[in-house]
């Protein structure tokens, strides 16, 4: 554990992107904030220019609307004027005019796709996007395409999953829903269900992809739902208690989405209401909130994978990404924590100005919270496979930490050595310190430093324990420190491989 100075974070944007979708904040101008754009599209004031009219809009014409003081952008299809929102972009003008005069969406799928785009900047709705006509065959008439998702993904994949098949099954009390994944390495982390007021939701992660069964269901069921999960042939099932002993004639009616296998990025986040249990203080301007999921929810958040909390604040929709940690600091870590499939813990840091973490230190014990599906492409094979593993925390980027240090403390065997560094401004903003002190006291070779991140540091302590050993180095921390963080390992001879930068 470090403490460090203030000085050992160094200013946004002092530094450029250093980890693959990592994102910058830089500083607002005063008047600037979240909470002024807020007010600014609720102030009547023309933002698209057009006078409240919608437009069809072609590339040419978006492709005129590249400059800073003349800005559209299209996201899905709709085109926006994001000129007059250019200096309340947290990460800066320069990163909306990477998109600027052109289609985004693959740009903001990479950095933003947890921001609902839609509700922020709603007032700045210009149009969509005109049809392209194409060169129809010889013979035939000239047509136009209606704008469409493309979808794509490896076909191998696609054909292996598709090739499944879900079906179900009814007792006079039971309803069972299997799902045939053909996946072998098919756990409980991996199967995402909710069920609420008869509708049904179960997505199957696979990779980068997921298959969705969407049905609101012939007759009402209880809230309990079990998760059975037959890994060595992937067998998946799910199932429901009927409230009355009926013959059901059908599963129920599919909606959107139903029976379909895309990339996750394209299926979009669900959320569903989480009620906050309890709020403990664990420093001065941090606290641990607890969320207990819905009874008909079937959630287990991965190692080193968030989730997005989302808010309405003034009528609009606001969402940030958060990591899952445990209820506390183990310290004997002989036995694995087993998650209780019904509580999700939350270490925030409530800024005084912060317009989001304000509104959850304001929440009661009771309220309810929206709390999406997790995110992330952390593996837990990246440690499996590795012989020493190295972590990197700066402030409340020791969240990811937590899950990760305990899985690789009892769980893998393969590891030599394990070490964290854990970067604070000051000894008061060290959380969970009296744990850490105490596991500290387990190490005789640990000491006490400060000093800021720095090349000479990193070097002392980054070490492999061999000079051939697999190495993963993992960091998450404010950006400027996660991005000088990489920069310096690699400074130092580690690759891109042997480093994992936690983003969000």
């Amino acid at each position: 554990v470090l403490n460090v100075p203030p000085s050992a974070f160094p200013a946004p944007g002092s530094q450029q992107r250093a980890a693959a979708g990592a994102r910058s904040k830089v500083p607002l101008k005063p008047g600037r904030s979240l909470m002024d754009w807020i007010r600014l599209t609720k102030s009547g004031k023309d933002l698209t220019g057009l006078k409240g009219r919608l437009i069809e809009v072609t590339e040419d014409e978006l492709a005129k609307h590249n400059r800073k003081e003349d800005c559209w952008i299209c996201i899905r299809g709709y085109v926006y004027n994001v000129t007059p929102y250019m200096e309340y972009h947290p990460g800066g003008e320069d990163e909306l005019m990477k998109a600027a005069g052109t289609d985004g969406t693959d740009l903001f799928d990479q950095v933003h796709r947890w921001v609902n785009y839609e509700s922020m900047l709603k007032e700045c709705l210009v149009g969509r996007m005109a049809v392209k006509p194409i060169a129809a065959p010889k013979g035939e008439k000239r047509g136009r395409v209606l704008p469409s998702m493309c979808v794509t993904w490896s076909l191998k994949l696609q054909c292996q999953f598709l090739c499944s098949v879900y079906d179900w099954f009814q007792t006079d009390s039971l309803i069972t829903l299997v799902i045939y994944t053909k996946q072998k390495d098919m756990n409980a982390e991996l199967v995402i269900v909710d069920c609420q007021d008869k509708r049904l939701r179960g997505e199957i992660i696979v990779d980068d992809h997921s298959y969705l069964v969407a049905v609101d269901l012939d007759h009402a069921v209880s809230e309990d739902v079990a998760v059975n999960i037959a890994e060595k042939v992937g067998k998946v099932e799910i199932i429901f208690n009927k409230k009355d002993n009926i013959h059901w004639k059908m599963l129920g009616q599919p909606w959107e989405g139903h029976n379909t296998f895309i990339k996750r990025t394209d299926r979009g986040l669900f959320y569903r209401k989480c009620k906050l249990i309890s709020k403990t203080e664990v420093t001065h301007d941090t606290k641990l909130f607890c969320l207990m999921l819905p009874k008909g929810t079937h959630l287990h958040v991965p190692i080193g994978q968030h989730v997005y909390l989302k808010q309405i604040i003034a009528g609009t929709e606001v969402v940030k990404p958060y990591t899952p940690v445990l209820p506390f600091l183990p310290l004997n870590f002989q036995e694995p924590s087993h998650h209780d499939g019904v509580h999700i813990y939350l270490m925030i840091k409530i800024y005084s100005h912060g317009l989001f973490t304000q509104a959850l230190d304001h929440l009661q014990i009771g309220d309810y919270i929206s709390v999406s599906n997790p995110e992330g492409n952390f593996k837990k094979s990246q440690v499996q496979t590795s012989e020493d593993l190295l972590l990197l925390a700066g402030g409340t980027g020791f969240t990811p930490m937590v899950k990760l240090l305990n899985f690789a403390l009892t769980e893998v065997s393969c590891l030599r050595t394990v070490k964290m560094i854990f970067f604070n401004k000051t000894e008061n903003d060290i959380l969970w310190r009296n744990q850490l002190e105490q596991l500290a006291l387990k190490d005789e070779n640990w000491v006490g430093k400060q000093g800021k991140i720095s090349s000479s540091l990193l070097s002392e302590f980054v070490k492999r324990s061999r000079s051939d050993s697999k190495v993963l180095i993992c960091i998450c921390g404010p950006a400027p420190f996660t991005e000088q963080g990489v920069q310096y390992l690699k400074d130092l001879g580690y690759s891109q491989e042997e480093i994992h930068a936690f983003t969000a």
